[in-house]
């Protein structure tokens, strides 16, 4: 790549890559088969010239874009976009003008709102009255699951469709087309070796966005056209990783992280703390939820993991990162490595279920009496005080009459709860019958 062919790109006004490559119809997109196939839903749209509102579901980088303009274009359809982030209501109403009198010119309007999910409810009803007046096709976007992000009444009048994230298949063969078809990748002499181009497809990881903005970078730090792995690395530091704090990925990922905690596996649970803490997730919320989870699923089977999970979180409030990844490190692969028990979590559930089938008289015995009057009413007559007995134990009711004999906690045979099991089978024989 000669130094003419470098100054291309101090043009500001040069188009991305991932742009540059962007299909232009339904034949040259790749991917989604499940709906650009022949006979599919969105290929027997665009071959009839009938078009739905619909709502697109998918990560980034899957073709929600490109299939929104693929739809207008093939069909003659007026194509407006806007983005839910830097939009408002007053946008969308200069569309929906435009699209009445596009009606009554015999003309279709398509809307892509990108980011549907970040309008609000008021926003969203803008949208629905023009959708039903046939006023305009609305083609929503969206990463996050839109049961939750878009209104029932917008949604019952769009399909919702999900975009799967891309195959390494699909991967290859958009590398493939941005090196045989873009214009300054060719002028350049760009070429890679097998492992480079691994390393693109894994580093897209289903976004072909993604990877076309790394082999841009990568093209660019090559210096000669020929993109090797480190130039793949070196192009991949500065990129992002998709994750919205208040959005399914953020729920996904710790989703994941607490079940490879309570499934024992501390090498899953590391992976998936590091893809937070890359993404910029706040520590403080992964230690919050390492404390929860010591005692929902670990509790009495090793007590101690609680404490570390306190200290855990409170080390993190008073060090902050990087270091404090060391510490969310030290415990994540302790508790998932401890022995695991949700004894306490479901006892607590159980006796607060009983608490609400009625307000049961507190037996005399073990209420408080600290006047005379109470004395006299019966209050503490005849409490056993456990610590004048033979190992500071002896057998008695606590419960209301209602509850007698009833058992809540239920502890496991695991770490260090076997041993209290095993003293309460002793002390209540009734009760922890096997």
């Amino acid at each position: 790549m000669t130094g003419d062919d470098l100054s291309l790109f101090a043009d500001s006004s040069i188009i991305p890559l991932a742009e540059r490559c962007r299909p232009q119809s339904i034949d040259d997109y790749i991917g989604q088969e499940h709906l650009t196939g022949k006979g599919k839903i969105i290929r027997s749209a665009i071959d009839s010239g009938r078009v739905f509102s619909m709502i697109l579901w998918g990560d980034p980088g899957t073709g929600k874009t490109t299939l929104a303009k693929i739809i207008a274009s093939s069909c003659g359809m007026e194509y407006h976009y806007l983005s839910a982030v830097s939009s408002g209501v007053a946008d969308v109403r200069k569309v929906i003008a435009e699209g009445e009198k596009n009606k009554r010119l015999g003309r279709q309007t398509l809307l892509f709102l990108d980011e549907i999910h970040r309008f609000n409810k008021a926003q969203q009803d803008a949208v629905l009255g023009a959708v039903e007046a046939g006023d305009i096709v609305l083609i929503g976007a969206t990463t996050e699951n839109p049961s939750f992000s878009v209104i029932s009444p917008l949604l019952s009048r769009a399909r919702v469709l999900k975009l799967h994230k891309l195959s390494d298949n699909a991967l290859s063969k958009i590398l493939d087309n941005a090196v045989a078809r873009d214009k300054i990748l060719k002028q350049g002499n760009i070429t890679f070796d097998d492992e480079a181009r691994n390393l693109l497809i894994n580093l897209g990881n289903g976004d072909a966005r993604r990877m076309l903005n790394i082999l841009e970078v990568a093209f660019v730090l090559s210096g000669d056209g020929y993109v090797k792995a480190e130039d793949v690395h070196e192009a991949f530091k500065n990129t992002t990783i998709y994750y919205d704090r208040k959005g399914d990925r953020h729920y996904d990922t710790i989703s994941a992280f607490i079940k490879s905690l309570r499934g024992s596996d501390p090498d899953a649970a590391l992976y998936y703390m590091a893809r937070m803490i890359i993404a910029g997730e706040d520590p403080e919320f992964i230690a919050r939820r390492m404390v929860i989870f010591a005692s929902e699923d670990i509790g009495n089977a090793s007590p101690v993991a609680l404490n570390i999970a306190v200290s855990t979180l409170l080390a993190v409030q008073n060090i902050g990162m990087p270091e404090s990844e060391i510490i969310l490190s030290q415990c994540a692969a302790f508790l998932a490595s401890s022995p695991k028990s949700n004894a306490s979590y479901m006892a607590i559930a159980k006796a607060k279920d009983a608490a609400m089938k009625g307000d049961y008289e507190i037996p005399l015995h073990i209420r408080n009496a600290p006047t005379s009057l109470m004395e006299k009413m019966g209050y503490s007559k005849g409490y056993k005080y456990p610590h004048d007995y033979k190992e500071n134990f002896v057998y008695e009711n606590y419960f209301p009459k209602e509850l007698i004999g009833a058992k809540f906690y239920d502890p496991t045979e695991n770490g260090s709860e076997k041993a209290i099991r095993d003293r309460l089978k002793r002390l209540w024989p009734e009760r922890y019958k096997e």
